[in-house]
């Protein structure tokens, strides 16, 4: 049960970068390439989740990569909010 609902996470935020990268390539608004960016990285944050979780054996962890990769898609998100102004 728990492979499934990673991977539905996996699914939705790549469905939600998809949505929000094409809606930016059609209005150009700043704030839908940084959001559909830092969704990339939670999209990938959950594709690492699913491997360690359900692919890796137990003894190895990507927990510190895992959480890398949310920071930086985080961080990305942060600096378009706060210093890109259009």
């Amino acid at each position: 049960m728990a492979g499934i609902i990673y991977s539905l996470c996996a699914l939705t935020a790549t469905i939600c970068a998809v949505l929000l990268l094409v809606a930016y390539r059609k209005g150009r608004y700043r704030l839908l390439l940084w959001s559909g960016l830092c969704f990339v990285g939670l999209a990938l944050n959950n594709l690492l989740l699913v491997i360690d979780k359900l692919l890796l054996p137990a003894d190895i962890s990507l927990s510190i990569l895992r959480s890398s990769v949310a920071l930086i898609a985080m961080l990305v998100l942060l600096y378009g909010l706060i210093w890109d102004t259009e």
